[in-house]
This record gives structure tokens, C-alpha cells and sequence, in this order.
């Protein structure tokens, strides 16, 4: 199998389809389309069916999208048990995974993903607020329920769906209760987060329409 990802500093979909199978141990190819640089739209189409990342590749089949992607892997691998055992878990974590999916617009939209970055004070609590409620009661619902350290007890794929937004809440000082403040540290500990971590820090690229100074600059 191939995973087609973008930056890894930016790319918060690519970080979380390639996390569900970093962490789980299955094996993979990466190959990396960049988000910048001339004819990287073209590049992009050519290689992905919605001109987007990921995109799994497995023999002939070509999967996009991130939900999709956790789920063709949990089924090519049941022994490594990337949704929750327990039927009612297992539900709440899609439920939630679903909810990420198609949700946090203002939260993801005003506070992109930047590992490189810190920014703390510049994104505006107002209009984040309600978002930011929501997703405090969702990962609150689920750790009192499974005892964390992670949503659903161990890593699975909720957890590899609300990655990207842990780290918006480091690199933005978001105001969060304790308890979501050890979420976002348990996800930072996970040995393939660092590894994804470790090699953003690393990358040469600057993708100007993802920082967050190019997105308020538009907005006023």
C-alpha cells in the first residue's frame, strides 16, 4: 500500500489517516505532494481523484479521503483492532470521528495546523467559542467513559481524527479545561505523532496561504 500525504507541517488530513496506520504497525509506502511550489494544483490532480490528500493506493484500488481510508484499513486488518472492541464504544467513536469529519469549521478554518508554529493570543476565543465547548464535551463524554488515556481507552481512530486538533489547541494556547489539556499531552506522547512531529519541524517549506498571518490578512 501507498499513502500519498502532503507537508507534513500543514497537512492535518494527511496526519490523520497516516497516524491510523503509523500506530497500528501496518506497513506502507509515503510519497509526498507538496502544497506549494509551481504546478502543485496540477501535480495534485494528477496523482488524487478529488485533487486533495490522503489517498490510499492498494493494488488497483485508489481510496481518498480520511474517514474512508481508516476504515478500508480496519477492515483489511481486524487483528489490529483500529476501531474499539466494544460495540457501543466503537459507535461513539465513529459518531465522533464523523462529527470531526464534517464539523469545527471556525476552529480549523481560524487556527490551521502548524507544527512549526506558536501562536498563542491570535486566534478570537468569540468566534471560536461555541466550537471549542463542543469538542470539550465530546472528548469529556468519551474519557470519563473509557478512563483515557485516550478516547476510547487506547489509540484507535477517533484519536487519530482529533490529532490535528490537539495540536491547534498547543500551537494557539487555546484556554481548555485539564482534562483536555492531558488529551492533547497524551496525543504529543504517542511515539508516532513524534515521529510525524519530528520530521515537520524538519521540512524546508513554507506554504504562505497556511499561515495563519496570509488567512487573518484575508479576513480584514
Amino acid at each position: 500500500m501507498k499513502l500519498l500525504i502532503a507537508n507534513k507541517n500543514y497537512s492535518s488530513w494527511s496526519l490523520r489517516a497516516w497516524l491510523a496506520l503509523r500506530a497500528f504497525d501496518i506497513p506502507f509506502e509515503e510519497e509526498t505532494l507538496l502544497l506549494n511550489g509551481e504546478g502543485w494544483k496540477e501535480a495534485m490532480l494528477e496523482r488524487s481523484p478529488t485533487g486533495q490528500v490522503p489517498v490510499l493506493i492498494d493494488g488497483d484500488l485508489v481510496i481518498p479521503e480520511t474517514l474512508a481510508i481508516i476504515e478500508y484499513v480496519a477492515d483489511k486488518f481486524p487483528q489490529k483492532h483500529i476501531w474499539p472492541a466494544d460495540r457501543a464504544t466503537r459507535a461513539r467513536a465513529r459518531a465522533a470521528s464523523a462529527e470531526m469529519h464534517a464539523g469545527f469549521f471556525r476552529l480549523r478554518n481560524s487556527a490551521p495546523m502548524n507544527l512549526r508554529a506558536s501562536h498563542p493570543g491570535r486566534v478570537p476565543l468569540d468566534y471560536v467559542a461555541d466550537e471549542l465547548d463542543r469538542l470539550q464535551k465530546v472528548w469529556g463524554d468519551m474519557l470519563d467513559r473509557s478512563g483515557g488515556p485516550y478516547l476510547a481507552g487506547s489509540f484507535s481512530g477517533v484519536d487519530a481524527m482529533f490529532a490535528p486538533v490537539a495540536t491547534r489547541i498547543r500551537v494557539y494556547e487555546l484556554p481548555v479545561a485539564d482534562f483536555a489539556s492531558e488529551y492533547v499531552e497524551a496525543i504529543y506522547a504517542l511515539p508516532a505523532f513524534q515521529e510525524w512531529y519530528g520530521e515537520a519541524l524538519k521540512e524546508p517549506w513554507v506554504v504562505e496561504q497556511d499561515e495563519i498571518d496570509f488567512i487573518q490578512g484575508k479576513t480584514q
